[in-house]
């Protein structure tokens, strides 16, 4: 039975095919990678309580990135660098990272569904789904893992540079944020093709 919310595009209209879902967190940070997720679920051991990642809090969150990791038929994360966004722009190094979520999945699948309306150049059949994350379990899974990993990667860089509040806001451009790079300046990890930091460097503070 599917679960309540979820649209038409559910495993189930490509039975006996590996289905993989994906999705990326970390487009409108200052810093840090954008992490992209491809998840396989496998139908023999259903998970509860997907949703969309941005709905559901830390704690659900990471019990959700464990079971995920422990049921799924497979699932990869990867990422694109800060200067790999500097170099492509964001939205090419989204899809770079997607490609490379779905070329490191143990099991190659029959067509990815891809969250948003762009999909990455792959191997296989690839559809894109508007709101897929809160539709389609598979790619509720990849959002979620994707963020548990990134906010991850952020709190690592806050025990690094505790100035910053990156634990808090996870690298968006909050005032916080903002009037701590203007304070303290810009690290290495920041994506020096945004325009507050850009900016920034351009004037020499």
């Amino acid at each position: 039975m599917r679960a309540p919310g979820f649209g038409c595009f559910g495993e189930e209209q490509v039975a006996g095919k590996h289905v993989a879902g994906v999705d990326e967190v970390g487009r409108g940070p200052l810093i840090g990678n954008v992490v992209a997720a491809a998840v396989i679920l496998d139908p023999a051991r259903p998970i509860a309580g997907l949703a969309d990642s941005k709905v559901l809090s830390e704690k659900k969150r990471a019990l959700l990135h464990d079971e995920i990791c422990s049921k799924a038929l497979a699932w990869c994360v990867a990422s694109a660098s800060p200067a790999e966004i500097d170099a492509l722009n964001i939205l090419h190094a989204t899809l770079l990272a997607m490609q490379r979520a779905v070329a490191g999945l143990s099991i190659a699948p029959d067509l990815a569904l891809i969250d948003g309306n762009r999909c990455p150049v792959l191997p296989c059949a690839a559809r894109p789904v508007i709101r897929g994350d809160a539709r389609v379990p598979a790619i509720s899974a990849a959002s979620i893992i994707a963020k548990v990993v990134r906010d991850r990667e952020m709190a690592e860089l806050h025990l690094l540079h505790p100035g910053y509040g990156f634990a808090q806001h996870k690298g968006y451009p909050t005032p916080a944020h903002l009037a701590a790079l203007r304070q303290l300046g810009p690290l290495p990890e920041h994506r020096r093709s945004f325009r507050p930091v850009r900016a920034l460097l351009q004037s020499g503070d």
